[in-house]
């Protein structure tokens, strides 16, 4: 596993509620972060505490997977957005499909702000299927393309539907009070509903009519 933080140096640590960096460090002799080292007394603190606390350190293997993935990370991103966008697009305009949340769609609300402080969108989108809890979990077990998994960030299409795994625990109202879709509120005739709801046949069809571009 392994990662990377980046810090510009421009955030000024001692406005706000940093305790770890604004106030006496007693393993460092009382040290103050920001008093010594000013706007990186973030990558400080890294470097010292966590390093000496955490051993933050990648095996080698592991630092050079890292790096190998940080080389082509930018145009995988550029890819990922391109292609979440293209998804979205075609979702909002089908009949199966209550609502798609996604930045850089026009319809969205965050679509001013994504444009003025974002390059991308990510990969990342959420939908809202027509149906009920059983529906969408019914969606979910029909994939073949698309992987049921908990992860983000990864190079494989994946889908993860929270009201039936992560938090199948809770009730629909407890959902509903989390702002955790089950899908859109069941308010059509689900005799209407197909077993194969959606699976991915909606999904072929849209790379067919991509690829008779």
């Amino acid at each position: 596993m392994g990662g990377i933080i980046v810090d510009s140096g421009n955030f000024d640590w001692s406005k706000g509620d940093y305790d770890q960096l604004t106030k006496p460090d007693e393993s460092y002799h009382g040290l103050v972060f920001t008093e010594h080292f000013g706007k990186s007394a973030y990558a400080a603190r890294l470097r010292t505490v966590g390093l000496r606390d955490l051993g933050t350190i990648q095996s080698p293997v592991n630092a050079f997977l890292t790096l190998l993935g940080l080389d082509t990370l930018a145009l995988r991103m550029e890819r990922h957005s391109k292609t979440a966008l293209e998804v979205a697009e075609f979702m909002e305009n089908s009949d199966y499909v209550g609502s798609v949340s996604y930045p850089f769609l026009k319809s969205s609300k965050s679509y001013d702000l994504a444009n003025k402080y974002l390059k991308g969108g990510s990969g990342v989108l959420s939908f809202c299927i027509k149906g009920d809890r059983d529906t969408a979990a019914r969606f979910i077990e029909s994939l073949e393309l698309i992987r049921l998994a908990v992860h983000l960030a990864d190079a494989r299409s994946l889908v993860l539907h929270p009201a039936s795994s992560t938090h199948r625990q809770l009730s629909d109202e407890n959902l509903n009070e989390g702002r955790i879709p089950k899908t859109r509120p069941s308010k059509i005739d689900k005799s209407k509903i197909m077993d194969d709801l959606f699976s991915f046949k909606i999904f072929i069809l849209f790379l067919s009519k991509k690829a008779s571009r």
